[in-house]
């Protein structure tokens, strides 16, 4: 059965007991709203660890629009029972003052590159991305956390930070998965509307088909999307678009 923690003091010292016991964990931290792509995360992770640690929690600081972080979809139940069917050792689901008892006063900063492509247009959303990921590697301590390579600024960032801090956490990059029709699963697929889901697939579409960047960036714009970027990077393409009320981002490999 999944244990729920809520307390940052309960979790460092069940994760210690576990730690002393030469048991492996593995982590997926998440801002929940889970859908199969966060579970085969964690399925990854049941298959290569001894226990598995699931995090939940809505993080504010990396969000510069108080209106996309209040339609950020709560799914409370629907995510302990996913945990659950998929092995899920212990959830971690902590508040505000339990990760931020310093009120956000410490934070983690880089640049150049948490400055470009989302970070051009989500200003402070690195900052607090890398912040909460170091606070919950922190109190967790795995062997291994896992991310999935929709978010690939993210993971880089994240990868790099790890290095950097000299972090004995292996970051894992895992696949990314993908509905039936071509669209990266995300929690935010569930703000579109039934005409917005029917266009949304078209972005990947675009993105893998190619060509020249300026290209792809009208097409996008004649499919009805709002562009952020369409950039070329790592041996990826990668971009944002706006649908209506929802930013979507995705890449692939070229």
């Amino acid at each position: 059965m999944t244990e729920m923690i809520q307390s940052v003091t309960d979790a460092r010292r069940i994760f210690r007991e576990i730690r002393s016991h030469g048991q492996s964990l593995g982590f997926v931290p998440t801002m929940g709203a889970l859908h199969a792509g966060h579970m085969s995360l964690a399925e990854r992770a049941r298959s290569e660890n001894d226990r598995v640690v699931v995090s939940i929690f809505v993080n504010p600081t990396q969000y510069d629009n108080p209106t996309d972080l209040e339609s950020y979809p709560r799914t409370l139940e629907e995510d302990l029972a996913n945990c659950e069917a998929a092995g899920v050792d212990i959830v971690l689901w902590p508040d505000y003052h339990e990760i931020y008892p310093d009120d956000y006063r410490f934070r983690v900063t880089e640049s150049p590159y948490s400055e470009q492509l989302e970070g051009a247009h989500r200003k402070g959303h690195f900052d607090g991305v890398m912040t909460v990921v170091l606070k919950l590697l922190g109190i967790v301590r795995p062997d291994r956390a896992y991310f999935g390579e929709k978010d690939w600024q993210q993971f880089v960032l994240i990868r790099d930070m790890a290095e950097s801090f000299f972090l004995d956490t292996e970051i894992v990059p895992c696949s990314l998965v993908r509905e039936e029709d071509g669209l990266a699963m995300s929690s935010r697929n569930a703000n579109l509307t039934p005409e917005e889901r029917r266009i949304a697939p078209r972005f990947f579409r675009i993105l893998r088909d190619g060509g020249p960047v300026d290209g792809m960036r009208k097409l996008l714009e004649e499919e009805g999307f709002e562009v952020d970027y369409v950039e070329r990077r790592d041996g990826r393409v990668l971009g944002a678009v706006r649908l209506g009320k929802v930013r979507l981002i995705d890449n692939v490999k070229e």
